[in-house]
């Protein structure tokens, strides 16, 4: 019998799992659907309630050293050019919630933490596919694709959106939002019009926004553009196509416009995510990151909520699991203080990015009802903050779903 925790999943909420079980003394393997692990994407921004989790799990100087410290969040409207606000993300945010804003690229961050993995010695495999988990009384056997049976303490699910160990919780499936996103991460001289290097920059409008911000020191600019399809809402298969994308832009200022050419145009992402739900665990499997709450990415919080698991199940693991045991009862018992810490935090997050984003897209009265109130708004106010990079307590604990 071996008391190694099974991940299955190489993600970034899987590999900051590992990291931070295997600093805690557990032997661990991460399995890997995928030929290598790799991160399909750009760019990723980590806000304070992840760098903190990076920064006790060794990896921060890394990451900071990968990426970009901005020092505001900028929000414009995308019709008239117009600034709205800004959150400032310099000395005095960082000394309020712990830890920097960091944007970095995707395959960057995964990098840093196999990297770490290795060093603190997990096992990575990649082609393993799990395709079964079954508990037996002192411990799980992980059966994959193709043919290797692995047997452990417990299961991770960290597979993603359409996480195939998810399945025995209830038969939901994601929810497709009809908004699809273009990316782009291309060196700094071809990204067309651009913001400030020292700037993440949000353009929004009706139904449409564009996210700007630099990667890799500056050498890179990485954006995002995203707007609901009008064919997917007629019921067309067909929806999200580029020459949609570049009819839904034409409306937009000079700057935004200038922007849009520099995006992929051989990929689209379909935005989708999950109802909550109220209970991840399936015997001695739980899941974590999208696998157990899928988010619109209106507020940047998907990997960064995955980080939050990472630490938090760690956390459980330690306090609930002696080292070398696979009793029932003390895995239940890790099991459900990590869930029970996560599933209220996570809900709220994949909630009010619902809200958030409708907040962005809106049109007519209600976008100059929100426009005078973004530009009305203090910069150096961070309440409508604090639940969510703040750590645990009461100002995290006011209800406040004005991200």
């Amino acid at each position: 019998m071996t008391h190694e925790i099974l991940i299955a999943g190489g993600g970034i909420g899987g590999l900051t799992t590992a990291l931070a079980c295997a600093r805690a003394g557990r032997r661990v393997r991460v399995l890997e659907r995928s030929a290598k692990f790799a991160e399909i994407g750009a760019g990723l921004q980590l806000a304070p309630n992840a760098t903190r989790v990076l920064d006790r799990l060794g990896v921060l100087d890394r990451v900071v050293e990968a990426g970009v410290l901005p020092e505001r969040l900028v929000f414009n409207d995308a019709l008239t050019g117009e600034r709205l606000t800004h959150l400032d993300l310099g000395e005095r945010f960082r000394e309020r919630y712990g830890g920097p804003y960091v944007v970095l690229h995707r395959s960057d961050l995964l990098d840093i933490l196999l990297a770490a993995c290795r060093e603190h010695g997990v096992v990575l495999e990649t082609d393993r596919q799990v395709s079964a988990v079954a508990d037996h009384p002192h411990g799980v056997t992980v059966s994959c694709a193709d043919g290797s049976v692995y047997r452990g303490t417990l299961t991770v699910a960290a597979d993603g959106l359409r996480s195939g160990l998810r399945a025995p919780l209830g038969g939901d499936e994601p929810v497709c939002s009809g908004y699809v996103a273009y990316r782009g991460a291309v060196p700094i001289e071809e990204a067309g019009a651009r913001g400030p290097l020292t700037d993440v920059v949000v353009w929004f409008g009706p139904g449409l926004h564009l996210v700007q911000y630099p990667l890799r020191g500056g050498r890179m600019y990485n954006q995002v553009a995203v707007f609901r399809s009008g064919r997917f809402a007629a019921g067309e298969t067909d929806w999200g196509t580029p020459e949609e994308l570049d009819e839904t832009f034409a409306v937009t200022c000079d700057r935004v416009r200038a922007a849009v050419p520099a995006l992929w145009r051989d990929r689209r992402w379909p935005m989708s995510d999950r109802e909550p739900i109220d209970d991840w665990i399936i015997g001695r499997t739980v899941l974590l990151g999208d696998a157990a709450h899928p988010m619109l990415q209106y507020l940047a919080q998907g990997a960064c909520q995955a980080i939050e698991d990472a630490a938090a199940l760690a956390g459980a693991i330690g306090r609930h699991l002696p080292p070398g045991s696979g009793e029932v009862a003390a895995v239940e018992k890790a099991l459900r203080a990590y869930a029970g810490e996560r599933i209220p935090r996570t809900a709220r997050v994949q909630r009010t990015a619902r809200v958030w984003g409708d907040i962005w897209h809106v049109d007519g009265l209600a976008r100059d009802l929100r426009n005078a109130l973004f530009s009305r708004r203090d910069a150096g106010d961070f309440s409508d903050t604090d639940w969510l990079y703040g750590p645990p307590g009461p100002a995290a604990s006011k209800e406040n779903t004005h991200a």
